[in-house]
C-alpha cells in the first residue's frame, strides 16, 4: 500500500551492490514501486553519490571488494544520518551486528524475497519521511518537551536549545523511547528487543553504541540534553528530566 510520503514526495534509493544481477534485480522490484532508482558497484562511488545527493534510503551491500559496506556505513555517518538498510548474506552476522554499531537502520538477508525487500523499504521510509520533508503541525499534540529537549513526533523532529538535531531513524526512536517514560529504567536487552522491533540475536553493544553516538549529537549543542540519557550501571539507561545547569 502506497503511503502519505510516497504519493507526495518521489523516493529516491541508492541501491549499492558490485554484483549487477542483485542491482538488476532491486531495481526492478524498487521501480514496480514507482521509486526513483539510482546504482552504485562499489563502495567509493557509493560514498561520493551519497554524499554529493539527497536519498530517501540506500540499500547497501556488506561485502565488497575494496571499500566495504561496513566503511561506507562509518564514512557517511560522520556527515550525514540517510537511513540505511544493509544487504547481508545469513553467515555474515558479526557484520551485521558490527553494522548495527556503526549506525545501520536494518539489514536485508540474501537471498531475499521481492515482498521482503519492499516491506522493510516501505517500513524505513514510513518512520523516516517527516524527519526531512513534511512540515511541522503547529497544532500537533504528540511533542515532548522538556527543559533541553522538544521532540515532535508527529514531524520526528528533534531540538535541542531551538536548534534541529539530525538523527539516525534508530537514534531517533531510541530517543523516543526513552523520552516516552521518563525515569524509567530500561535494560539492553529491554531496548534491543522494544526499539528494533524484530528478532535479533545480537551484541549488547548495539545499544551502548547507539546511546553514545545519541548523547554526542546532543552534547554538541547543549551538555544539558545529553545529560538527560543517564547510564543504570549493571542495568541499562533511562532518561532523566535533569534540571538546566546554572
Amino acid at each position: 500500500m502506497e503511503t502519505e510520503f510516497e504519493r507526495e514526495h518521489e523516493v529516491k534509493i541508492l541501491v549499492v551492490d558490485d554484483e549487477e544481477r542483485i542491482r538488476r534485480l532491486l531495481r526492478m522490484y524498487l521501480e514496480r514501486e514507482k521509486y526513483t532508482v539510482v546504482e552504485a558497484e562499489n563502495g567509493e562511488e557509493a560514498l561520493q553519490l551519497a554524499t554529493e545527493d539527497d536519498y530517501d534510503l540506500i540499500l547497501l551491500d556488506l561485502m565488497m571488494p575494496g571499500m566495504d559496506g561496513i566503511q561506507v556505513l562509518q564514512e557517511l555517518r560522520t556527515v550525514k544520518a540517510t537511513p540505511v538498510a544493509i544487504l547481508t548474506a545469513k553467515g555474515e552476522e558479526a557484520n551485521r551486528v558490527q553494522g548495527f554499531e556503526e549506525g545501520t537502520d536494518d539489514y536485508i538477508v540474501k537471498p531475499f524475497s521481492p515482498r521482503e525487500v519492499i516491506l522493510r523499504v516501505k517500513a524505513l521510509l514510513r518512520r523516516t519521511s517527516s524527519t526531512r520533508y513534511l512540515q511541522t503541525d503547529t497544532q500537533a499534540k504528540n511533542i515532548l518537551v522538556f527543559d533541553a529537549i522538544s521532540i515532535d513526533h508527529d514531524a520526528h523532529r528533534v531540538t535541542v536549545k531551538g536548534e534541529e538535531v539530525a538523527l539516525t531513524p534508530k537514534e531517533y526512536e531510541l530517543l523516543y523511547y526513552l523520552a516516552s517514560s521518563p525515569d524509567k529504567v530500561f535494560s539492553r536487552e529491554k531496548l534491543l528487543k522494544d526499539v528494533w522491533k524484530y528478532e535479533f540475536f545480537g551484541d549488547l553493544r548495539t545499544v551502548d553504541t547507539h546511546v553514545k553516538r545519541l548523547r554526542e549529537k546532543l552534547n554538541s549543542i547543549s551538555t544539558d540534553a545529553g545529560d538527560m540519557i543517564t547510564t543504570v550501571w549493571g542495568i541499562g539507561y533511562k532518561f532523566e528530566n535533569v534540571k538546566q545547569k546554572q
